[in-house]
């Protein structure tokens, strides 16, 4: 039997190892109190269990499965450091890199030699710490390596739902978090959940329009990674993209400390919407205001003015 080892000891990393219930490595830099507490600084209500072992610097060998919780603009640099190869390895990240515009799979696909899969769709760490049911996609271009991913992974309360398109499981968790950011934008700024329903439509319609330009399947978008994910991170302030947004609209100053991954994600989507001719006006908007380089009147603007079309127009 495979072992499993999580990289990555932050709420989702920690949450996954307790989800997946069976013996696994959890492991992470300057885990010291973690160790001698057996519990997480991110998820300190729960007692890590001993099936988990501890080990901030585990041998990775070649019938490991290695899951990368590890953000997205921190991935490429992990993998620099990393000693072994995997038998298959799994971002568990959402996002675009901002320097090359690439996807977890393609980070992974540079980096190791080995199969790479990406574990993504609608969840919070709290939820799966809590043996809460969760539902996921597992994306794997390998389907005989998919599957046996899927039955290694899968618990009583995580199940995962198995797909060949990597490219738009990853795309539909990347760009919701863009949209996830705009709608809290929306709420924090008083316009209300019919202003919110819009640009969660309109923000799925520009995804779509990107994906599918990429070779998504437009069907991985209606699933759990796309329309599922957008969903739940659009609707909760349990999400970190929602509530840094929220923070901006109302005028008050985002929570530090959390990684929000939509914040570079816009920008480095904007690359690639430029290199296909995909128009994109609500990331285009997130990644003006993000950066501060438009205000909130400017952005109201840009998106009131834009002309009047069909609903399945480009």
């Amino acid at each position: 039997m495979s072992r499993i080892i999580v990289a990555g000891a932050g709420a989702f990393g920690t949450a996954l190892a307790l989800a997946i219930e069976r013996p696994l490595t959890l492991t992470a830099r300057n885990m010291g109190a973690m160790i001698a507490t057996r519990r997480s600084p991110r998820l300190p209500d729960v007692e890590l269990p001993d099936h988990i072992a501890l080990d901030p610097a585990p041998r990775i060998g070649p019938d490991d499965i290695l899951l990368l919780a590890i953000p997205m603009q921190a991935l490429s640099g992990y993998l620099e450091g990393l000693v072994g190869t995997p038998k298959a390895a799994i971002a568990c990240c959402k996002g675009i890199e901002l320097d090359t515009a690439r996807g977890p799979t393609d980070v992974l696909a540079g980096a190791l030699d080995c199969p790479s899969a990406i574990l993504t769709g609608p969840s919070f760490a709290t939820d799966i710490s809590q043996g809460k049911p969760t539902a996921l996609t597992l994306a794997c271009a390998d389907p005989e390596m998919g599957a046996a991913l899927q039955q290694a992974l899968s618990s009583d309360t995580l199940r995962l739902y198995l797909s060949d398109d990597p490219t738009g499981a990853e795309l539909g968790g990347a760009l919701k978090n863009v949209i996830a950011i705009a709608c809290g934008i929306c709420m924090g700024a008083g316009l209300g959940e019919s202003a919110r329903a819009a640009l969660m439509t309109r923000g799925m319609a520009e995804t779509n329009r990107l994906a599918l330009k990429l070779g998504a399947s437009p069907e991985t978008l209606q699933g759990l990674s796309g329309f599922g994910d957008l969903a739940l991170t659009c609707t909760s302030p349990q999400s970190r993209n929602y509530s840094f947004g929220f923070a901006l609209g109302a005028g008050t100053t985002p929570p530090e400390g959390k990684t929000v991954e939509g914040r570079a994600t816009a920008q480095a989507t904007l690359k690639l919407a430029a290199k296909h001719g995909v128009d994109m006006p609500v990331t285009n908007v997130v990644a003006g205001l993000v950066s501060g380089q438009i205000t909130m009147p400017q952005a109201l603007d840009a998106l009131l003015s834009r002309p009047l079309k069909s609903e399945q127009e480009d």
